[in-house]
């Protein structure tokens, strides 16, 4: 019986690239990872981050410095901003409850390409428009993340209103100043 030659250099050459293969498809699901898991904290965020007060030094952990914000209630240019826009924006509601669904992440080196769907609820005030009522949107947010020193970070964000129910938020613009085609405000019987 004789034992099968072993070409150890052929061998060694394509454990090699077996290996690399797999780096490779590790280090874009990691990063499909990461991107994904910036995208969750930026959604809680929007429902968490005035828990305790004002604060300031959250975009930190989402956004760059130079980041651009875009939404049918205004636009944000710069990490220095985004805390004060979005605690105004969120204080305009009794509490709010945001959620993300159908990530589509494309990694590019140290760029991501981001679309994913939302849907919110924001619930007035007592002496909102519309007490105890909801104002809903959904539609899909688009971006852009980069990789900096401290993790992924999102330099570009825009989300774009696809329809909405109830009364807009206060004082802000009237639902029907959001989007022409979106439906109107709903009746409620008794009020």
């Amino acid at each position: 019986m004789t034992s099968p030659s072993l070409d150890r250099s052929g061998t060694v050459l394509e454990l090699r690239a077996e290996l690399d293969a797999l780096r490779a498809e590790f280090t874009a699901l990691a990063d499909r990872a990461a991107v994904a898991e910036l995208i969750d904290r930026y959604i809680t965020l929007l429902d968490t981050q005035d828990e305790n007060g004002f604060d300031p030094a959250w975009p930190a952990t989402v956004f760059t410095p130079d980041c651009r914000l875009e939404f049918p209630v205004g636009t944000v240019e710069g990490r220095d901003q985004a805390a004060a826009f979005h605690y105004d924006r969120k204080s305009r509601f009794a509490r709010t409850h945001h959620l993300a669904a159908n990530y589509g992440i494309r990694v590019d080196g140290d760029t991501a390409r981001i679309r994913i769907h939302l849907v919110a609820s924001h619930v007035h005030h007592d002496d909102g428009p519309d007490p105890d009522g909801r104002f809903d949107i959904g539609g899909h947010s688009e971006g852009e993340a980069v990789r900096t020193p401290e993790g992924w970070r999102l330099s570009r964000w825009r989300f774009h209103l696809m329809w909405s129910d109830g009364a807009g938020p206060r004082p802000g613009p009237a639902p029907d100043a959001l989007r022409s085609s979106q439906p109107r405000p709903r009746q409620t019987k008794g009020r």
